[in-house]
Protein backbone atom coordinates (compact mmCIF):
# COMPACT_ATOMS: atom_id res chain seq x y z
CA UNK A 1 0.00 0.00 0.00
CA UNK A 2 1.57 3.37 -1.03
CA UNK A 3 2.08 6.16 1.48
CA UNK A 4 1.67 9.88 0.84
CA UNK A 5 4.33 11.89 2.66
CA UNK A 6 4.30 15.48 3.95
CA UNK A 7 7.04 17.63 5.45
CA UNK A 8 6.86 17.87 9.26
CA UNK A 9 5.31 21.09 10.59
CA UNK A 10 4.15 22.35 13.96
CA UNK A 11 2.03 25.23 15.17
CA UNK A 12 1.25 26.71 18.59
CA UNK A 13 -1.89 28.65 17.70
CA UNK A 14 -5.45 27.52 16.84
CA UNK A 15 -6.67 27.91 13.27
CA UNK A 16 -10.17 28.96 12.24
CA UNK A 17 -11.42 28.14 8.74
CA UNK A 18 -13.81 31.02 8.05
CA UNK A 19 -15.30 29.61 4.83
CA UNK A 20 -15.45 25.88 4.19
CA UNK A 21 -18.28 23.96 2.60
CA UNK A 22 -20.77 21.25 3.23
CA UNK A 23 -22.86 19.73 0.44
CA UNK A 24 -26.50 19.74 1.47
CA UNK A 25 -27.34 16.03 2.01
CA UNK A 26 -30.61 14.17 1.64
CA UNK A 27 -30.99 14.38 5.42
CA UNK A 28 -31.91 18.09 5.04
CA UNK A 29 -35.18 17.11 3.35
CA UNK A 30 -35.76 14.07 5.56
CA UNK A 31 -35.60 16.29 8.64
CA UNK A 32 -37.80 18.89 6.97
CA UNK A 33 -40.51 16.31 6.32
CA UNK A 34 -40.54 15.52 10.03
CA UNK A 35 -40.21 19.02 11.49
CA UNK A 36 -41.74 21.69 9.24
CA UNK A 37 -45.38 22.75 9.66
CA UNK A 38 -47.72 21.55 6.91
CA UNK A 39 -47.92 24.80 4.93
CA UNK A 40 -44.15 25.24 4.87
CA UNK A 41 -43.55 21.59 3.94
CA UNK A 42 -45.98 21.84 1.02
CA UNK A 43 -44.30 25.05 -0.13
CA UNK A 44 -40.88 23.40 0.16
CA UNK A 45 -42.01 20.45 -1.97
CA UNK A 46 -43.08 22.89 -4.70
CA UNK A 47 -39.96 25.04 -4.39
CA UNK A 48 -36.83 22.95 -3.71
CA UNK A 49 -37.28 19.28 -3.02
CA UNK A 50 -34.97 16.28 -3.26
CA UNK A 51 -36.61 13.04 -4.40
CA UNK A 52 -34.40 10.13 -3.29
CA UNK A 53 -36.32 7.57 -5.37
CA UNK A 54 -35.27 9.24 -8.61
CA UNK A 55 -32.21 11.09 -7.27
CA UNK A 56 -33.61 14.32 -8.64
CA UNK A 57 -33.62 17.83 -7.22
CA UNK A 58 -36.79 19.72 -8.08
CA UNK A 59 -36.39 23.51 -8.13
CA UNK A 60 -39.43 25.64 -8.86
CA UNK A 61 -41.07 22.49 -10.26
CA UNK A 62 -38.21 21.71 -12.66
CA UNK A 63 -35.49 19.07 -12.54
CA UNK A 64 -31.75 19.26 -13.19
CA UNK A 65 -31.35 22.98 -12.46
CA UNK A 66 -29.47 22.61 -9.17
CA UNK A 67 -25.68 22.63 -9.40
CA UNK A 68 -24.97 20.07 -6.66
CA UNK A 69 -26.70 16.92 -5.48
CA UNK A 70 -27.45 15.59 -2.01
CA UNK A 71 -25.72 12.28 -2.73
CA UNK A 72 -22.17 11.89 -4.07
CA UNK A 73 -21.91 12.07 -7.86
CA UNK A 74 -19.74 8.98 -8.29
CA UNK A 75 -19.20 6.34 -10.95
CA UNK A 76 -16.66 5.32 -13.60
CA UNK A 77 -14.65 8.33 -14.69
CA UNK A 78 -16.49 10.71 -12.33
CA UNK A 79 -14.91 13.19 -9.91
CA UNK A 80 -17.29 14.91 -7.48
CA UNK A 81 -15.57 18.30 -7.35
CA UNK A 82 -17.52 19.56 -4.32
CA UNK A 83 -16.53 16.57 -2.18
CA UNK A 84 -12.99 16.18 -3.49
CA UNK A 85 -10.54 18.29 -1.48
CA UNK A 86 -10.06 16.16 1.60
CA UNK A 87 -6.77 15.53 3.41
CA UNK A 88 -3.81 15.36 1.07
CA UNK A 89 -5.85 15.93 -2.11
CA UNK A 90 -3.38 18.43 -3.52
CA UNK A 91 -4.05 20.04 -6.87
CA UNK A 92 -1.34 18.09 -8.68
CA UNK A 93 -2.95 14.82 -7.53
CA UNK A 94 -6.33 16.05 -8.76
CA UNK A 95 -4.63 16.84 -12.07
CA UNK A 96 -3.29 13.29 -12.33
CA UNK A 97 -6.77 11.86 -11.67
CA UNK A 98 -8.31 14.15 -14.30
CA UNK A 99 -5.66 13.15 -16.84
CA UNK A 100 -6.53 9.51 -16.24
CA UNK A 101 -10.13 10.32 -17.04
CA UNK A 102 -9.21 11.76 -20.43
CA UNK A 103 -8.74 8.21 -21.70
CA UNK A 104 -11.58 5.70 -21.11
CA UNK A 105 -9.02 2.90 -20.82
CA UNK A 106 -7.33 4.56 -17.80
CA UNK A 107 -10.36 6.31 -16.28
CA UNK A 108 -10.97 5.77 -12.58
CA UNK A 109 -13.41 3.09 -11.49
CA UNK A 110 -16.63 3.55 -9.55
CA UNK A 111 -14.87 2.35 -6.40
CA UNK A 112 -12.04 4.84 -6.89
CA UNK A 113 -14.55 7.60 -7.58
CA UNK A 114 -16.32 6.85 -4.31
CA UNK A 115 -13.01 6.96 -2.40
CA UNK A 116 -12.44 10.51 -3.65
CA UNK A 117 -15.88 11.76 -2.53
CA UNK A 118 -15.22 12.62 1.12
CA UNK A 119 -18.01 11.90 3.60
CA UNK A 120 -17.08 14.93 5.71
CA UNK A 121 -18.87 17.10 3.15
CA UNK A 122 -22.14 15.88 4.64
CA UNK A 123 -21.29 14.16 7.93
CA UNK A 124 -19.66 15.77 10.99
CA UNK A 125 -17.76 12.72 12.27
CA UNK A 126 -15.67 12.21 9.13
CA UNK A 127 -15.16 15.96 8.86
CA UNK A 128 -13.71 16.24 12.34
CA UNK A 129 -11.27 13.45 11.52
CA UNK A 130 -10.31 15.20 8.30
CA UNK A 131 -9.84 18.49 10.19
CA UNK A 132 -7.38 16.77 12.52
CA UNK A 133 -5.25 15.88 9.51
CA UNK A 134 -5.74 19.24 7.79
CA UNK A 135 -4.65 21.29 10.79
CA UNK A 136 -8.09 22.93 11.06
CA UNK A 137 -9.05 23.52 14.69
CA UNK A 138 -12.39 25.25 14.07
CA UNK A 139 -14.55 25.82 11.01
CA UNK A 140 -17.52 27.87 9.76
CA UNK A 141 -19.51 25.65 7.40
CA UNK A 142 -21.26 27.15 4.37
CA UNK A 143 -23.62 25.38 1.91
CA UNK A 144 -22.60 24.57 -1.66
CA UNK A 145 -25.78 25.17 -3.66
CA UNK A 146 -25.56 28.94 -3.23
CA UNK A 147 -26.50 29.61 -6.85
CA UNK A 148 -29.96 28.11 -6.45
CA UNK A 149 -31.43 29.77 -3.34
CA UNK A 150 -31.79 33.32 -4.74
CA UNK A 151 -33.87 31.98 -7.65
CA UNK A 152 -36.52 30.27 -5.51
CA UNK A 153 -39.78 31.84 -6.66
CA UNK A 154 -41.99 31.20 -3.63
CA UNK A 155 -41.13 33.31 -0.60
CA UNK A 156 -42.75 30.74 1.70
CA UNK A 157 -40.86 27.96 -0.05
CA UNK A 158 -37.61 29.88 0.34
CA UNK A 159 -38.38 30.37 4.03
CA UNK A 160 -38.98 26.63 4.40
CA UNK A 161 -35.76 25.76 2.55
CA UNK A 162 -33.68 28.09 4.72
CA UNK A 163 -35.25 26.66 7.88
CA UNK A 164 -34.61 23.11 6.67
CA UNK A 165 -30.96 23.80 5.87
CA UNK A 166 -30.31 25.80 9.04
CA UNK A 167 -31.83 23.13 11.28
CA UNK A 168 -29.69 20.44 9.65
CA UNK A 169 -26.54 22.61 9.82
CA UNK A 170 -27.14 23.35 13.50
CA UNK A 171 -27.44 19.64 14.20
CA UNK A 172 -24.23 19.05 12.24
CA UNK A 173 -22.35 21.40 14.59
CA UNK A 174 -23.65 19.64 17.70
CA UNK A 175 -21.16 16.83 17.02
CA UNK A 176 -18.52 19.21 18.45
CA UNK A 177 -19.78 22.73 19.31
CA UNK A 178 -16.24 23.72 20.29
CA UNK A 179 -15.01 23.21 16.72
CA UNK A 180 -17.99 23.32 14.34
CA UNK A 181 -20.03 26.46 13.55
CA UNK A 182 -22.58 27.19 10.83
CA UNK A 183 -23.48 30.19 8.71
CA UNK A 184 -27.25 30.49 8.25
CA UNK A 185 -29.23 31.01 5.06
CA UNK A 186 -31.83 33.79 5.04
CA UNK A 187 -34.86 33.88 2.70
CA UNK A 188 -34.16 37.26 1.13
CA UNK A 189 -37.24 36.86 -1.10
CA UNK A 190 -39.15 38.31 1.87
CA UNK A 191 -37.53 40.74 4.35
CA UNK A 192 -40.21 39.73 6.87
CA UNK A 193 -39.31 36.04 6.60
CA UNK A 194 -35.60 36.89 6.61
CA UNK A 195 -35.99 38.77 9.90
CA UNK A 196 -37.93 35.91 11.47
CA UNK A 197 -35.26 33.41 10.45
CA UNK A 198 -32.46 35.69 11.62
CA UNK A 199 -33.88 35.87 15.15
CA UNK A 200 -34.54 32.13 15.13
CA UNK A 201 -30.94 31.16 14.20
CA UNK A 202 -29.50 33.82 16.52
CA UNK A 203 -31.30 32.07 19.38
CA UNK A 204 -29.53 28.87 18.28
CA UNK A 205 -26.15 30.57 18.70
CA UNK A 206 -25.52 31.20 15.00
CA UNK A 207 -22.81 33.83 14.38
CA UNK A 208 -23.14 34.51 10.62
CA UNK A 209 -26.04 35.14 8.21
CA UNK A 210 -25.25 34.43 4.55
CA UNK A 211 -26.43 37.14 2.18
CA UNK A 212 -25.60 37.44 -1.51
CA UNK A 213 -24.11 40.78 -2.71
CA UNK A 214 -27.43 41.45 -4.44
CA UNK A 215 -30.34 39.11 -4.91
CA UNK A 216 -31.15 37.38 -8.19
CA UNK A 217 -33.66 40.04 -9.21
CA UNK A 218 -31.34 43.02 -8.81
CA UNK A 219 -32.20 44.08 -5.24
CA UNK A 220 -29.17 45.65 -3.56
CA UNK A 221 -28.64 46.00 0.20
CA UNK A 222 -29.19 49.76 0.14
CA UNK A 223 -32.81 49.41 -0.94
CA UNK A 224 -35.23 50.67 1.74
CA UNK A 225 -37.18 47.42 2.00
CA UNK A 226 -34.16 45.78 3.67
CA UNK A 227 -33.71 48.39 6.40
CA UNK A 228 -35.69 46.36 9.00
CA UNK A 229 -33.42 43.40 8.31
CA UNK A 230 -30.27 45.46 8.85
CA UNK A 231 -31.78 46.77 12.09
CA UNK A 232 -32.34 43.15 13.15
CA UNK A 233 -28.71 42.32 12.32
CA UNK A 234 -27.63 45.13 14.62
CA UNK A 235 -29.99 43.90 17.31
CA UNK A 236 -28.77 40.29 17.19
CA UNK A 237 -25.09 40.97 16.58
CA UNK A 238 -25.03 38.30 13.85
CA UNK A 239 -22.31 38.95 11.27
CA UNK A 240 -23.33 39.94 7.73
CA UNK A 241 -21.72 37.15 5.67
CA UNK A 242 -21.44 38.43 2.09
CA UNK A 243 -20.88 35.40 -0.16
CA UNK A 244 -20.87 35.75 -3.96
CA UNK A 245 -21.95 32.87 -6.14
CA UNK A 246 -20.91 31.77 -9.65
CA UNK A 247 -24.11 32.99 -11.35
CA UNK A 248 -24.73 29.86 -13.36
CA UNK A 249 -28.38 30.89 -13.39
CA UNK A 250 -29.67 27.39 -14.09
CA UNK A 251 -32.78 28.10 -12.04
CA UNK A 252 -33.72 31.40 -13.68
CA UNK A 253 -37.47 31.85 -14.14
CA UNK A 254 -38.90 31.76 -17.69
CA UNK A 255 -38.61 35.00 -19.59
CA UNK A 256 -35.92 36.45 -17.33
CA UNK A 257 -33.49 38.44 -19.48
CA UNK A 258 -32.06 41.12 -17.20
CA UNK A 259 -28.48 41.06 -15.96
CA UNK A 260 -27.78 42.45 -12.51
CA UNK A 261 -24.68 40.59 -11.46
CA UNK A 262 -21.06 41.31 -12.32
CA UNK A 263 -20.47 37.56 -12.22
CA UNK A 264 -23.23 36.94 -14.71
CA UNK A 265 -21.80 39.56 -17.07
CA UNK A 266 -18.44 37.79 -16.95
CA UNK A 267 -20.08 34.47 -17.78
CA UNK A 268 -21.85 36.04 -20.74
CA UNK A 269 -18.56 37.52 -21.88
CA UNK A 270 -16.98 34.07 -21.79
CA UNK A 271 -19.75 32.69 -23.97
CA UNK A 272 -19.87 35.45 -26.56
CA UNK A 273 -16.11 36.08 -26.74
CA UNK A 274 -15.09 32.43 -26.76
CA UNK A 275 -13.03 32.66 -23.55
CA UNK A 276 -13.95 29.52 -21.59
CA UNK A 277 -11.18 29.95 -19.06
CA UNK A 278 -11.47 28.81 -15.45
CA UNK A 279 -9.88 32.04 -14.21
CA UNK A 280 -12.90 33.97 -15.44
CA UNK A 281 -15.47 31.39 -14.33
CA UNK A 282 -14.05 30.52 -10.94
CA UNK A 283 -12.07 33.57 -9.82
CA UNK A 284 -12.87 36.85 -11.52
CA UNK A 285 -16.64 36.51 -11.26
CA UNK A 286 -16.44 36.14 -7.47
CA UNK A 287 -14.11 39.13 -7.25
CA UNK A 288 -16.39 41.25 -9.44
CA UNK A 289 -19.39 40.73 -7.18
CA UNK A 290 -17.43 41.26 -3.99
CA UNK A 291 -15.79 44.44 -5.29
CA UNK A 292 -19.18 45.82 -6.28
CA UNK A 293 -20.61 45.09 -2.83
CA UNK A 294 -17.64 46.63 -1.00
CA UNK A 295 -17.85 49.79 -3.12
CA UNK A 296 -21.60 50.01 -2.64
CA UNK A 297 -21.70 49.68 1.14
CA UNK A 298 -18.71 51.96 1.71
CA UNK A 299 -19.62 54.79 -0.67
CA UNK A 300 -23.29 54.92 0.35
CA UNK A 301 -22.59 55.14 4.07
CA UNK A 302 -24.22 51.77 4.85
CA UNK A 303 -22.09 51.14 7.94
CA UNK A 304 -22.59 54.69 9.19
CA UNK A 305 -26.35 54.12 9.13
CA UNK A 306 -25.85 50.74 10.78
CA UNK A 307 -22.77 51.14 12.97
CA UNK A 308 -23.30 47.88 14.88
CA UNK A 309 -23.11 45.67 11.78
CA UNK A 310 -19.88 43.79 11.09
CA UNK A 311 -19.34 41.89 7.86
CA UNK A 312 -17.26 39.12 6.34
CA UNK A 313 -16.40 39.14 2.63
CA UNK A 314 -16.27 35.45 1.68
CA UNK A 315 -14.73 33.55 -1.24
CA UNK A 316 -13.44 36.41 -3.35
CA UNK A 317 -9.69 36.38 -2.53
CA UNK A 318 -8.33 39.61 -1.10
CA UNK A 319 -5.45 40.94 -3.19
CA UNK A 320 -7.76 43.31 -5.09
CA UNK A 321 -8.94 44.92 -1.86
CA UNK A 322 -5.98 47.24 -1.21
CA UNK A 323 -6.33 48.81 -4.65
CA UNK A 324 -10.11 49.15 -4.35
CA UNK A 325 -10.02 50.83 -0.93
CA UNK A 326 -7.37 53.25 -2.16
CA UNK A 327 -9.52 54.15 -5.16
CA UNK A 328 -12.62 54.60 -2.99
CA UNK A 329 -10.70 56.98 -0.73
CA UNK A 330 -9.36 59.01 -3.66
CA UNK A 331 -12.71 59.19 -5.42
CA UNK A 332 -14.55 60.27 -2.28
CA UNK A 333 -11.93 62.94 -1.52
CA UNK A 334 -11.98 64.34 -5.05
CA UNK A 335 -15.74 64.32 -5.64
CA UNK A 336 -17.29 64.61 -2.19
CA UNK A 337 -18.82 68.01 -3.01
CA UNK A 338 -20.66 66.51 -5.99
CA UNK A 339 -22.34 63.74 -3.98
CA UNK A 340 -26.11 63.55 -3.82
CA UNK A 341 -25.79 61.26 -0.81
CA UNK A 342 -24.97 62.55 2.69
CA UNK A 343 -21.30 63.20 3.41
CA UNK A 344 -19.35 60.33 4.93
CA UNK A 345 -18.00 60.75 8.43
CA UNK A 346 -14.68 59.11 7.55
CA UNK A 347 -12.81 57.66 4.60
CA UNK A 348 -14.21 54.44 3.07
CA UNK A 349 -11.04 52.50 3.95
CA UNK A 350 -11.35 53.50 7.61
CA UNK A 351 -14.92 52.18 7.65
CA UNK A 352 -13.85 48.88 6.10
CA UNK A 353 -11.09 48.42 8.68
CA UNK A 354 -13.60 49.02 11.50
CA UNK A 355 -16.40 46.77 10.27
CA UNK A 356 -15.12 44.13 7.85
CA UNK A 357 -12.93 41.09 7.46
CA UNK A 358 -12.00 39.63 4.08
CA UNK A 359 -11.36 35.98 3.38
CA UNK A 360 -8.33 34.61 1.57
CA UNK A 361 -7.15 31.17 0.55
CA UNK A 362 -3.82 29.63 1.47
CA UNK A 363 -2.21 29.84 -1.97
CA UNK A 364 -2.77 33.61 -2.11
CA UNK A 365 0.67 35.11 -1.44
CA UNK A 366 0.27 38.93 -1.68
CA UNK A 367 -1.51 39.41 1.69
CA UNK A 368 1.47 37.81 3.43
CA UNK A 369 3.69 40.43 1.80
CA UNK A 370 1.48 43.30 3.04
CA UNK A 371 0.93 42.35 6.69
CA UNK A 372 0.54 45.92 7.98
CA UNK A 373 -2.38 46.52 5.62
CA UNK A 374 -4.13 43.20 6.29
CA UNK A 375 -3.25 42.69 9.94
CA UNK A 376 -6.78 43.10 11.37
CA UNK A 377 -8.96 42.29 8.34
CA UNK A 378 -7.68 38.99 6.92
CA UNK A 379 -9.25 35.58 7.67
CA UNK A 380 -8.19 32.30 6.10
CA UNK A 381 -10.58 29.96 4.33
CA UNK A 382 -9.81 26.45 3.13
CA UNK A 383 -12.76 26.17 0.68
CA UNK A 384 -12.79 22.41 1.31
CA UNK A 385 -14.31 20.19 0.15
CA UNK A 386 -14.51 22.06 -3.14
CA UNK A 387 -11.81 21.12 -5.63
CA UNK A 388 -9.80 24.32 -5.15
CA UNK A 389 -9.57 23.84 -1.38
CA UNK A 390 -6.47 23.07 0.68
CA UNK A 391 -5.47 22.72 4.31
CA UNK A 392 -3.98 24.96 7.00
CA UNK A 393 -0.52 23.44 6.59
CA UNK A 394 -0.40 24.55 2.95
CA UNK A 395 -1.37 28.07 4.01
CA UNK A 396 1.43 28.07 6.59
CA UNK A 397 3.92 26.89 3.97
CA UNK A 398 3.00 29.84 1.76
CA UNK A 399 3.30 32.26 4.70
CA UNK A 400 6.71 30.87 5.63
CA UNK A 401 7.89 31.31 2.05
CA UNK A 402 6.89 34.97 2.41
CA UNK A 403 8.73 35.12 5.77
CA UNK A 404 5.57 36.23 7.54
CA UNK A 405 6.10 36.44 11.33
CA UNK A 406 4.24 33.94 13.50
CA UNK A 407 2.07 36.56 15.20
CA UNK A 408 0.65 37.56 11.81
CA UNK A 409 0.15 33.92 10.87
CA UNK A 410 -1.87 33.44 14.06
CA UNK A 411 -4.02 36.49 13.21
CA UNK A 412 -4.65 35.51 9.60
CA UNK A 413 -5.23 31.81 10.26
CA UNK A 414 -7.63 32.19 13.15
CA UNK A 415 -7.37 35.19 15.43
CA UNK A 416 -9.15 37.70 13.19
CA UNK A 417 -12.02 35.32 12.41
CA UNK A 418 -12.62 34.47 16.08
CA UNK A 419 -12.62 38.15 16.98
CA UNK A 420 -15.19 38.92 14.27
CA UNK A 421 -17.42 36.01 15.22
CA UNK A 422 -16.88 36.42 18.98
CA UNK A 423 -15.86 32.77 19.30
CA UNK A 424 -13.48 31.45 21.95
CA UNK A 425 -10.44 29.39 20.95
CA UNK A 426 -10.92 25.61 21.16
CA UNK A 427 -10.03 23.79 24.34
CA UNK A 428 -7.41 21.73 22.48
CA UNK A 429 -5.45 22.58 19.36
CA UNK A 430 -3.74 20.57 16.62
CA UNK A 431 -0.01 21.10 17.02
CA UNK A 432 1.66 18.59 14.72
CA UNK A 433 1.13 17.84 11.07
CA UNK A 434 0.28 14.30 10.02
CA UNK A 435 3.24 13.37 7.84
CA UNK A 436 1.96 10.11 6.33
CA UNK A 437 -1.36 9.02 4.83
CA UNK A 438 -1.77 5.47 3.59
CA UNK A 439 -3.32 5.28 0.15
CA UNK A 440 -4.81 2.50 -2.02
CA UNK A 441 -2.69 0.77 -4.62
CA UNK A 442 -4.15 2.83 -7.48
CA UNK A 443 -3.00 6.15 -5.98
CA UNK A 444 -0.97 8.24 -8.48
CA UNK A 445 2.79 7.79 -8.25
CA UNK A 446 5.23 10.71 -8.22
CA UNK A 447 6.18 9.84 -11.80
CA UNK A 448 2.54 9.87 -12.95
CA UNK A 449 1.90 13.18 -11.18
CA UNK A 450 4.95 14.79 -12.80
CA UNK A 451 3.92 13.52 -16.24
CA UNK A 452 0.34 14.77 -15.80
CA UNK A 453 1.54 18.35 -15.25
CA UNK A 454 2.67 18.65 -18.87
CA UNK A 455 0.04 20.54 -20.91
CA UNK A 456 -0.17 17.80 -23.54
CA UNK A 457 -1.14 15.23 -20.92
CA UNK A 458 -4.72 16.49 -20.82
CA UNK A 459 -5.20 16.44 -24.60
CA UNK A 460 -7.18 13.40 -25.77
CA UNK A 461 -5.34 11.24 -28.29
CA UNK A 462 -7.15 9.57 -31.16
CA UNK A 463 -6.39 5.88 -31.73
Amino acid sequence: MPTQHFAPMTKDFPTFDCDAHVVEPALVWEMAAENLPKDELEALKATMWYDPATNQMLVNGKTDVSNFFPVPDVGPGKVDIVRLAGPGMKHDIQRAINVRNVNPETAITAEQSRYLAHDGAGEPGPRLRDMDTQGIDQVMIIPSDIDTYPWLESALGAKAMCKAYNDWAYNYTLADPDRLFFAALLPMQSPKYAIEELYRVAAMGCRVALIRPMDAQGNYPVQPKYEPLWNALEDTGVVYGMHPFPAFGNAKPPGYTEQYSGAELIRRTMTTAGLPHRFLANVQNFQAEAALWVTLVLMTGFFERHPKINAAVFEASSTWLSFLLDECDKTYTLYRNERKLPALKQLPSETFFQHCVTGFEGDEAPPSRLPEFYKDILAWSSDVYHHDGDDAWAAMEMMEECELPIDYQARFLGGNARRLYNIDPPKNIIRHRVTEIERPDWWPTEQEIAASLHPQASVPRRP
